[in-house]
């Protein structure tokens, strides 16, 4: 079936990939997902040749009524323009102790997504970068440099907001050990590569 773009449909599509999401990755207070969204690739376009700040609107809508059920925090990757910073509350930045960058995003310049999240957030400031808990990726917009290590891949079952692929992942600690781990190299000619 071919991804649709209807506008009445957006805000239940977002809340749809980002409940399961939240229940995938077993977000909650004190956690952080970072959200890249292309509005152009929503509408059926290519990404930065048509933001629109009416759809950014209605995924806010779906966005704000899954954060506020589980109670994560979330954070909006603005467009290359502004260096992909975040838009996030000060208190998350200050939480997190994150570096703050000076701007505004606008539909042009940070995209309108990060643009909308500026207007809606009760405190917003910028962060260079975060190492986030979780991330939602529509249009491909290029999320990963803003996850903690180790990113995990995840295939929702809603595969497009609108007519923009969906990605997701979550995070897990680094794996020190355990059964599959080598602590030594194989000998070779009766000679030992290392301790």
């Amino acid at each position: 079936m071919e991804p649709t773009f209807q506008l009445d449909q957006l805000a239940d599509q977002a809340a749809e990939v980002l409940k399961e999401l939240a229940e995938t990755a077993n977000l909650g207070p004190g956690k952080v997902v970072v959200i890249g969204t292309s509005t152009s690739e929503i509408a059926g376009q290519r990404i930065g040749t048509a933001g629109a700040q009416q759809i950014a609107a209605e995924l806010y809508k779906g966005f704000e009524q899954i954060r506020s059920q589980y109670g994560f925090e979330l954070a909006f990757q603005c467009c290359e323009h502004l260096n992909r910073a975040l838009v996030v509350e000060r208190a998350v930045l200050e939480r997190l102790n994150l570096t703050e960058v000076s701007a505004v995003p606008v539909r042009t310049a940070g995209g309108s997504m990060a643009a909308e999240a500026y207007l809606q957030f009760a405190e917003p400031c910028l962060a260079e970068s975060m190492e986030a808990h979780a991330g939602l990726d529509i249009g491909e917009t290029l999320i990963g440099m803003h996850l903690r290590r180790v990113a995990v891949p995840l295939r929702l079952s809603r595969r497009y907001v609108g007519q923009a692929r969906v990605n997701a992942a979550m995070t897990r600690p680094k794996l020190i050990g355990g059964e599959r781990a080598v602590y030594r190299l194989p000998q070779t000619d009766g000679e030992q590569l290392c301790d």
